[in-house]
């Protein structure tokens, strides 16, 4: 059964929001790690929260100049 589309509009409930963005961005950081194995790819991934907090991912080649 397909999904359907996900109406892009901001989500009022904090928690709600939170829940959210840590599930999407579990999957996010997920696929570009997929990506760089699959494709021997190098990549960088940077997302902030709305609380200023940092996440990132980044391929071995490029985890040394990040520093």
């Amino acid at each position: 059964m397909a999904r359907g589309k996900v109406q892009l509009k901001r989500i009022e409930n904090q928690v709600h929001r939170q829940v959210t963005f840590c599930k999407r961005r579990a999957g996010l950081l997920k696929k570009a790690k997929e990506l760089s194995v699959l494709c021997d790819a190098e990549i960088g991934v940077f997302i902030f929260s709305a609380h200023g907090k940092l996440y990132e991912l980044a391929s071995l080649s490029l985890s040394s100049p990040l520093s």
